[in-house]
């Protein structure tokens, strides 16, 4: 898939290579999860609608059970951006709760997979456990998003839903914020940021650190509606 965005369009597969699959959708009725979602076997951006922010889990997705929910994680309400949390998923939301992105590894063969399955679908040992990520990731494609009915994406849009590759090598759905749609670029620089504990990604700076968090609009329209710089 190019790196041109859509309007609505699909958002390519999620899933590193050999992972068996692209992550599904988060959401319900057509809407995709965004963020490095670690969704089901299936496809991003179903209905051309693609969503929000990082998810492990949502319906049918490994380790995780239920219905998308509101925004936090394991939040309850009526949003479609993030899924219940379960036990084997707590680690990752504690995790980037406190700002830091986790990724599973495994012992057997020392291939890092995202997302998070409870055996490696490299060589299939149950020998895996959580790593810290360095945060840090290339564009490999995204799709603008114009409208989503959906809450809480009605109050995001336009928002860039889009798939990275992590330094470590897995590719993960993510949601862009602070940069112009001009400004997109495939294989331009990207750190991870946290909106409401929830992994997303920005234009890389210079200097490392800690995450800040992102303000839940995460996107400010310019002038042309696109989205705009990052209010801090």
């Amino acid at each position: 898939m190019t790196g041109a965005s859509g309007r609505g369009g699909a958002v390519g597969p999620a899933s590193e290579p050999g992972s068996g699959g692209a992550p599904g959708a988060p959401g319900q009725a057509g809407a995709a999860g965004s963020a490095g979602v670690p969704g089901a076997a299936g496809s991003a951006g179903v209905s051309g609608a693609a969503g929000s922010a990082g998810v492990p889990g949502a319906a049918g997705s490994a380790g995780v059970s239920g219905a998308a929910r509101s925004a936090g994680a394991g939040g309850s309400g009526g949003g479609f951006d993030v899924p219940e949390v379960d036990a084997f998923t707590r680690p990752y939301w504690d995790a980037a709760a406190e700002g830091r992105l986790l990724i599973r590894h495994c012992a057997a063969c020392g291939r890092p997979h995202h997302y998070p399955r409870e055996f490696c679908p490299h060589c299939w040992s149950e020998d895996v456990s959580w790593r810290a990520a360095s945060g840090r990731a290339t564009l490999y494609t995204w799709s603008v998003v114009h409208r989503n009915d959906l809450p809480p994406f009605g109050g995001r849009v336009p928002y860039v839903a889009a798939v990275v590759d992590l330094t470590e090598g897995p590719r993960m759905m993510t949601e862009v914020v602070g940069c112009e749609e001009a400004a997109l670029r495939i294989g331009m620089s990207l750190e991870v940021a946290f909106r409401a504990g929830v992994p997303v990604f920005r234009p890389a700076s210079s200097g490392g650190g800690r995450p800040s968090p992102v303000p839940e609009a995460g996107l400010l329209r310019g002038s042309s509606g696109s989205p705009g710089p990052l209010r801090e």
